[in-house]
Protein backbone atom coordinates (compact mmCIF):
# COMPACT_ATOMS: atom_id res chain seq x y z
CA UNK A 1 0.00 0.00 0.00
CA UNK A 2 2.75 2.53 1.01
CA UNK A 3 4.49 1.81 -2.52
CA UNK A 4 0.98 2.16 -4.14
CA UNK A 5 0.56 5.35 -2.50
CA UNK A 6 3.98 6.76 -3.11
CA UNK A 7 3.86 6.19 -6.73
CA UNK A 8 0.48 7.68 -7.26
CA UNK A 9 1.68 10.86 -5.30
CA UNK A 10 4.66 10.89 -7.56
CA UNK A 11 2.36 10.67 -10.80
CA UNK A 12 0.10 13.70 -9.45
CA UNK A 13 0.32 16.41 -11.77
CA UNK A 14 1.08 20.34 -10.35
CA UNK A 15 -1.96 22.23 -9.77
CA UNK A 16 -3.97 24.36 -12.42
CA UNK A 17 -3.58 28.03 -11.70
CA UNK A 18 -6.88 30.27 -11.60
CA UNK A 19 -7.16 32.28 -15.12
CA UNK A 20 -4.73 35.37 -15.15
CA UNK A 21 -6.45 38.48 -15.23
CA UNK A 22 -5.32 41.77 -15.33
CA UNK A 23 -4.52 42.20 -11.31
CA UNK A 24 -2.90 38.57 -11.24
CA UNK A 25 -0.75 39.66 -13.98
CA UNK A 26 0.51 42.87 -12.19
CA UNK A 27 0.95 40.33 -8.72
CA UNK A 28 3.02 38.30 -10.92
CA UNK A 29 5.11 40.68 -11.63
CA UNK A 30 5.01 42.26 -8.04
CA UNK A 31 6.05 39.07 -6.95
CA UNK A 32 9.43 38.96 -8.64
CA UNK A 33 9.71 42.68 -8.53
CA UNK A 34 10.08 42.43 -4.57
CA UNK A 35 12.07 39.64 -4.56
CA UNK A 36 9.56 36.74 -3.33
CA UNK A 37 10.73 35.39 -6.80
CA UNK A 38 14.59 35.02 -4.96
CA UNK A 39 13.67 32.01 -2.56
CA UNK A 40 9.89 31.22 -4.14
CA UNK A 41 11.42 30.34 -7.58
CA UNK A 42 8.39 29.94 -10.03
CA UNK A 43 9.88 27.10 -12.21
CA UNK A 44 12.11 24.48 -12.88
CA UNK A 45 12.86 21.76 -15.22
CA UNK A 46 13.26 18.29 -13.72
CA UNK A 47 16.17 16.28 -14.75
CA UNK A 48 16.31 12.44 -15.96
CA UNK A 49 14.17 10.19 -14.13
CA UNK A 50 13.96 6.61 -14.32
CA UNK A 51 10.22 7.58 -15.04
CA UNK A 52 10.40 8.95 -18.39
CA UNK A 53 6.86 10.87 -17.82
CA UNK A 54 8.84 13.00 -15.31
CA UNK A 55 12.13 13.42 -17.33
CA UNK A 56 12.56 16.99 -18.26
CA UNK A 57 9.27 18.53 -17.40
CA UNK A 58 8.58 22.30 -15.84
CA UNK A 59 7.64 22.34 -13.07
CA UNK A 60 5.86 25.66 -11.28
CA UNK A 61 6.87 24.67 -7.87
CA UNK A 62 7.47 28.59 -6.39
CA UNK A 63 10.06 27.16 -4.86
CA UNK A 64 14.25 26.95 -4.53
CA UNK A 65 13.80 24.05 -1.63
CA UNK A 66 16.85 25.37 -0.29
CA UNK A 67 17.27 26.34 3.63
CA UNK A 68 16.80 29.96 4.27
CA UNK A 69 17.53 31.23 8.29
CA UNK A 70 13.95 33.10 8.45
CA UNK A 71 14.62 34.86 12.34
CA UNK A 72 13.44 34.60 15.38
CA UNK A 73 9.67 35.10 14.35
CA UNK A 74 9.68 32.06 13.33
CA UNK A 75 12.08 29.92 14.84
CA UNK A 76 11.00 26.80 16.48
CA UNK A 77 14.02 25.59 18.10
CA UNK A 78 13.55 22.13 16.09
CA UNK A 79 16.76 21.08 14.29
CA UNK A 80 16.23 18.22 11.23
CA UNK A 81 19.19 17.50 9.58
CA UNK A 82 21.45 19.98 8.87
CA UNK A 83 18.15 22.64 9.66
CA UNK A 84 18.79 24.89 12.72
CA UNK A 85 15.47 25.83 14.63
CA UNK A 86 15.43 28.89 12.83
CA UNK A 87 16.10 27.48 9.63
CA UNK A 88 13.30 26.28 6.96
CA UNK A 89 13.13 24.94 3.32
CA UNK A 90 11.51 27.46 1.06
CA UNK A 91 7.58 25.82 0.99
CA UNK A 92 6.34 25.73 -2.74
CA UNK A 93 3.92 28.03 -3.40
CA UNK A 94 1.88 25.84 -5.75
CA UNK A 95 -1.58 25.25 -4.79
CA UNK A 96 -1.74 28.15 -1.90
CA UNK A 97 -4.91 29.47 -2.71
CA UNK A 98 -6.41 26.16 -1.35
CA UNK A 99 -4.62 26.58 1.58
CA UNK A 100 -6.94 26.86 4.96
CA UNK A 101 -3.40 27.39 6.96
CA UNK A 102 -0.03 28.96 6.31
CA UNK A 103 3.70 29.20 7.47
CA UNK A 104 5.60 25.47 9.08
CA UNK A 105 2.85 25.33 11.31
CA UNK A 106 -0.07 26.46 10.64
CA UNK A 107 -0.02 29.39 12.57
CA UNK A 108 -2.07 31.24 10.39
CA UNK A 109 -4.94 31.52 8.08
CA UNK A 110 -4.28 34.58 6.98
CA UNK A 111 -1.98 35.14 3.49
CA UNK A 112 -1.11 38.81 4.15
CA UNK A 113 0.36 37.81 8.47
CA UNK A 114 1.72 34.71 6.67
CA UNK A 115 3.68 37.33 4.52
CA UNK A 116 4.28 39.66 7.48
CA UNK A 117 5.66 36.79 9.35
CA UNK A 118 9.01 36.61 7.07
CA UNK A 119 10.26 39.84 8.96
CA UNK A 120 11.99 39.16 12.00
CA UNK A 121 15.66 39.97 13.51
CA UNK A 122 17.91 37.79 11.71
CA UNK A 123 15.34 36.74 8.94
CA UNK A 124 16.73 36.06 5.24
CA UNK A 125 13.12 38.09 3.74
CA UNK A 126 13.73 41.32 5.65
CA UNK A 127 14.82 43.45 2.71
CA UNK A 128 11.73 41.62 0.70
CA UNK A 129 9.32 42.23 3.71
CA UNK A 130 10.65 46.12 3.27
CA UNK A 131 10.07 46.17 -0.19
CA UNK A 132 6.37 44.41 0.01
CA UNK A 133 5.84 47.18 2.83
CA UNK A 134 6.19 49.59 0.67
CA UNK A 135 4.03 48.70 -1.75
CA UNK A 136 0.43 50.21 -2.05
CA UNK A 137 -2.37 48.80 -1.09
CA UNK A 138 -3.98 47.96 -4.89
CA UNK A 139 -0.26 46.52 -5.31
CA UNK A 140 -0.57 44.44 -2.35
CA UNK A 141 -3.96 43.05 -3.12
CA UNK A 142 -2.48 42.45 -6.68
CA UNK A 143 0.14 40.07 -5.23
CA UNK A 144 -2.43 38.84 -2.58
CA UNK A 145 -4.43 37.64 -5.78
CA UNK A 146 -1.93 36.49 -7.70
CA UNK A 147 -1.05 33.87 -4.94
CA UNK A 148 -4.14 33.02 -4.69
CA UNK A 149 -4.34 32.23 -7.77
CA UNK A 150 -1.85 29.55 -7.91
Amino acid sequence: DIVAFASFMRMLDQPTPAPETPSIANGRILFGQVGCALCHTPSFTTGLSSMAALTNKKVNLYSDLALHKMGVGLADGVAQGNAAGNEFRTAPLWGVGQRLFFMHDGRTSDLMQAILAHASNGSEANSTIRMFNSLQQEQKQDLLNFLRSL
